[in-house]
């Protein structure tokens, strides 16, 4: 393994662990939410969210990540950096302040103005946060980052005794709030570094950022329109379905391999220079990716209609279906979505933004058909079609980048593909026979065996693949020789006399 590989593999780790904690705060979050509020309250700050997510496009240059491409990053790159920051989420501030009265006609909902109104606060602040810790990942300094992280997720579960007092959709508002102005405050604590008002790098920055801007333009309306149309057309209710289906069957699949990616591009731009290097990082990530995504969302699938009333409540039974489409489209877009990184490595941003316009060009043909003949279904629907659709596009530009074939990458998913597939089968099986009674304890009982049996058969059967293969090297033959070892350690200590 690389020493590039290796510094990946241990800022995936701490990233992988951050989410980990951070998707458990989030469960739990989630969970004594959802069974506080109705989905009404979910759906009037999602309607929010979507408009100052619009806003955001006015600040999302990506100067992060020009700052991790560019070795010779100095002072002024930094300090321009957070400047735009600041007189960027000023301005869209304001224009939020203004906007918001309209939102509320447009939505048909009263109450969206105040709610509108108190997140732009919000906005303004996030500005103002310490752009130093950019310099942890630049470094490859994962373990920093894991704790600036940890404390900013740490900030927002204020949320959750505030839903208790308050029982409304302000709990969710104020929560957001208090957890910006935390998550701004510790910027500062984490890092020594102190920007200072300065444009003298804004020639620089521009020049580099343009094309990320409209790819984070068209990355907001992948993500978003869902959200806008059905707000617009079937009302809060309905989104605040969608949007509780969406945040469970991403649970396991993009959420968890976002950090993984995190971690991967600064690898990547080291490596930039050397091809051969370069696929062999984004070949061994890839398969790293597969095997978490890959069973992850096939649990989400197979178990769905025994999550939703053993975790959220009877009340939430129409987002069942919704969650199974969404995890299959979760685990195809997990294991494109490291593509984008290895473009950013190589300079190409031109390829993430034709191919995001492409990705919202082909989901907005599906998506408002879909949503005025089935809804909400017909929403997540679109979705997976045009993922599937991008699936030969997004293989296609890899392979002409990285001189790759499609049977290299097929083969370094095909393992965990069929691990999951024989997981998901014992699982439904094991279903079928428990019946559990419409009793949310039993519901319970059968999820946590579910999961338990269905982890078991995962891990059995990838390394069973993995021997019949002749226990090839990357991220399977690491963590099963290291098992090995442990258990070998252990058998040759516990077969021992005692005082020997």
């Amino acid at each position: 393994m690389s020493d590039i590989d290796r510094k990946i593999a241990k800022g995936a780790a701490w990233m992988v662990l951050f989410k980990l904690v951070d998707r458990g705060i989030g469960v739990v979050s989630t969970v004594v939410l959802a069974r506080l509020l109705l989905p009404a309250d979910f759906g009037l700050v999602a309607m929010a969210m979507t408009l100052i997510g619009a806003l955001q496009l006015l600040v999302a240059f990506s100067f992060d990540v020009a700052l991790i491409q560019n070795p010779d990053a100095g002072r002024d790159e930094f300090d321009t950096a957070w400047t735009f920051n600041v007189l960027f989420a000023a301005a869209c501030g304001v224009v939020l302040a203004l906007l918001a009265p309209m939102a509320a006609v447009f939505y048909n909902e009263p109450r969206l103005a105040a709610v509108i109104y108190s997140l732009a606060i919000g906005f303004v602040l996030q500005g103002f946060s310490n752009i130093g810790p950019v310099s942890f990942r630049r470094e490859m300094r994962f373990d920093r980052e894991f704790k600036f992280l940890l404390g900013k997720r740490m900030a927002t579960c204020v949320t959750i005794p505030l839903a208790f007092y308050l029982h409304n959709y302000w709990a969710l508002v104020i929560g957001q709030l208090t957890g910006t102005v935390l998550s701004v405050w510790l910027s500062y604590s984490v890092s020594d570094y102190r920007p200072r008002f300065s444009l003298r790098a804004k020639v620089d920055l521009f020049h580099k950022s343009k094309w990320l801007m409209v790819n984070n333009l068209f990355q907001f309306l992948n993500n978003r329109a869902g959200q806008f149309i059905l707000g617009r057309y079937a009302g809060a209710q309905a989104l605040g379905v969608y949007s509780i289906a969406s945040e469970i069957s991403s649970l396991p699949t993009t959420e968890l391999v976002a950090p993984v990616n995190r971690a991967a591009f600064p690898g990547y731009a080291k490596a930039a220079g050397n091809l051969a290097a370069l696929r062999a990082s984004f070949l061994n990530v890839v398969s790293s990716i597969a095997m978490v995504a890959l069973p992850a969302g096939v649990s989400i699938l197979v178990v769905a209609d025994l999550l939703v009333p053993a975790a959220l409540g009877w009340k939430w039974q129409s987002a069942v279906p919704i969650i199974q489409i969404l995890a299959i489209y979760g685990v195809i877009e997990a294991v494109q979505n490291n593509i984008g990184y290895v473009y950013l490595a190589l300079g190409r941003t031109t390829l993430i933004t034709w191919t995001a316009g492409l990705q919202f060009a082909l989901l907005v043909s599906l998506l408002i058909p879909g949503i005025l003949w089935f809804g909400v279904l017909g929403a997540a629907g679109a979705f997976l079609v045009t993922m599937i659709l991008m699936i030969p596009v997004n293989q296609y530009l890899i392979a002409r980048c990285l001189g790759l074939s499609a049977l290299q990458f097929v083969r370094h998913v095909m393992r965990p593909l069929v691990a999951s597939s024989v997981m998901g089968a014992v699982v439904l099986l094991l279903k079928d026979a428990l019946q559990p009674r419409p009793v949310t304890l039993d519901y319970v009982m059968a999820l946590l065996l579910c999961v338990a049996a269905g982890a078991l058969v995962y891990a059995g059967s990838l390394y069973a693949l993995w021997r019949w293969a002749g226990r090839p090297s990357g991220p399977e033959g690491y963590a099963f020789a290291r098992l090995e070892d442990v258990l070998r350690k252990r058998g040759r200590v516990s077969s021992q006399p005692p005082g020997a």
